[in-house]
C-alpha cells in the first residue's frame, strides 16, 4: 500500500486534473490508510482500505471518515 502512496502525488498532478490543495488531501487520505494497513488484518478490512485508497475523489464521505478513524484508534494514531 505504502509504494501506490508514493506515486500518488505524480499521478495526481498529471492525470487526475486535481488542484494542489485536492492532491495534497489525497496524499493525506493515503498516508492515514497505509498506517494501518496490515498484511495481518482481516480480509475484509484490508479490502475496505482497499477500496478507499482506489477513489477518484479527494475527499473521505462521513462513514468512510468514521470507519478509518476508529481503525487508526484501534492501532494508536491519533492526527
Amino acid at each position: 500500500m505504502r509504494k501506490s502512496c508514493r506515486k500518488l502525488a505524480i499521478a495526481c498532478t498529471k492525470s487526475f486534473n486535481y488542484l494542489p490543495a485536492e492532491c495534497e488531501q489525497m496524499q493525506v487520505i493515503c498516508d492515514r490508510i497505509s498506517w494501518v494497513y496490515l498484511d495481518s488484518l482481516e480480509e475484509s478490512v484490508q479490502k475496505f482500505l482497499e477500496s478507499l485508497g482506489k477513489l477518484n475523489r479527494a475527499y473521505l464521505t462521513a462513514l468512510e471518515e468514521k470507519v478509518l478513524s476508529l481503525l487508526e484508534s484501534e492501532f494508536g494514531y491519533e492526527m
